[in-house]
């Protein structure tokens, strides 16, 4: 039983702790401090999206450089043949705010209801030929929304107008 001492089972623990120090320092050396954004690559969510819904997904092509994803999310690993399916994307504008995407053909899906539920009417929107509705949300923010077949689109987000326009009007069937 002499074995099981709290000396032991400290320096049994040491190299673990600072193995696991060394990881977390060498991660916060790789953070660059001029530029706190993480990007992240939305084809994946894309192709999983367009490949199980049951409308043609439409998603942001030829945006610039400067407009750089942040964020997405699709329920579409988890649904089957008929399911609903939800894509969300998200970006950090030119402008330095932030704009998102959403498009569904479930009504009742929390990324729609949350930017669309409790929003007021501001009129009508033409963005490269299309009719966007014009919304001002509970949170004072800019949304445009429009449906295609079964979907619902909606762009939203603090980024200015001219911003929110050029996603909406960025919108492509997907194509791998």
């Amino acid at each position: 039983m002499g074995r099981f001492t709290a000396a032991n089972m400290l320096r049994s623990l040491a190299p673990l702790v600072l193995g696991c120090l060394a990881v977390v320092g060498i991660m916060a050396l790789r953070q660059n401090p001029e530029d706190p954004i993480r990007e992240v690559d939305p084809t994946s969510a894309e192709r999983a999206s367009a490949e199980i819904a049951s409308y043609d997904v439409l998603v942001p092509r030829g945006l610039s450089d400067d407009w750089r994803p942040t964020s997405v999310r699709t329920n579409a690993g988890s649904a089957s043949a008929g399911d609903p399916v939800t894509l969300q994307i998200g970006w950090y504008t030119p402008g330095e705010e932030y704009a998102g995407y959403v498009i569904s053909d479930d009504p009742e899906a929390s990324a729609l209801t949350d930017v669309l539920e409790h929003a007021t009417a501001d009129g009508e929107e033409q963005v490269d030929g299309a009719t966007w509705q014009r919304l001002t949300t509970e949170r004072g923010e800019t949304a445009l929304t429009r449906s295609e077949g079964t979907a619902t689109l909606v762009v939203t987000g603090s980024a200015s107008d001219d911003e929110l326009e050029t996603l909406a009007g960025s919108l492509e069937p997907y194509a791998p």
